[in-house]
């Protein structure tokens, strides 16, 4: 991303995570950046696997944060490149990858009541809701600035159930994409 910086010192932060919901939020503050004319900051929380308590007690400590740092860069290169089509954003701001919890870090990175602070807001089942905090209502409860959360593509609920039927090598059902494409009115601009 490109270093110079837009005269308002406006900043659009956007938690990224390389999931389809941490997509669209990242086109969404991209969009909202250059309609203000301000700096977009995606930002990509990672914490070691287990946790830093886990981490800690390894006595390879010392050397793998490291690694679990340069692979959190390449996953958050890897989301610009997939939400831009490889060319970036074209917009000023840094890419950030920062250690911790993605709610307090997205947080502590957009502290300036000038601030917009763009999250994606995934579908969360009730199992989902009891085993992980969300990182939306954290933002929501503690950021200092306005945020908007990017409610997940209807495409994205219709892709998990194909995903659940696939893994569980349950047929797949297609009667019903049938119906629905046979329901559009036909396109009367072509000739035909």
């Amino acid at each position: 991303m490109s270093e110079s910086r837009p005269p308002s010192g406006a900043r659009v932060v956007v938690g990224v995570s390389g999931s389809p919901g941490s997509l669209a939020a990242l086109v969404r503050a991209a969009d909202e950046a250059r309609r203000r004319g301000a700096e977009l900051w995606p930002v990509l929380a990672w914490q070691p696997p287990g946790g830093d308590l886990a981490c800690r007690r390894s006595p390879a400590a010392s050397l793998l944060p490291e690694d679990w740092e340069r692979l959190a860069r390449e996953r958050l290169e890897a989301a610009l490149r997939e939400a831009f089509d490889g060319t970036g954003p074209g917009l000023p701001g840094p890419a950030l990858v920062a250690r911790g919890l993605p709610g307090p870090v997205l947080v502590r990175t957009a502290d300036r009541d000038t601030d917009l602070l763009v999250i994606g807001a995934g579908q969360r089942g009730p199992l989902h809701r009891a085993l992980w905090p969300s990182v939306g209502r954290h933002c929501l409860a503690h950021a200092g600035c306005p945020v908007l959360a990017v409610p997940p593509s209807p495409l994205e609920a219709a892709l998990a159930r194909v995903h659940r039927r696939n893994a569980w090598r349950l047929p797949l059902h297609t009667g019903h994409l049938r119906r629905e494409f046979e329901a559009v009115p036909p396109d009367r601009s072509t000739p035909g």
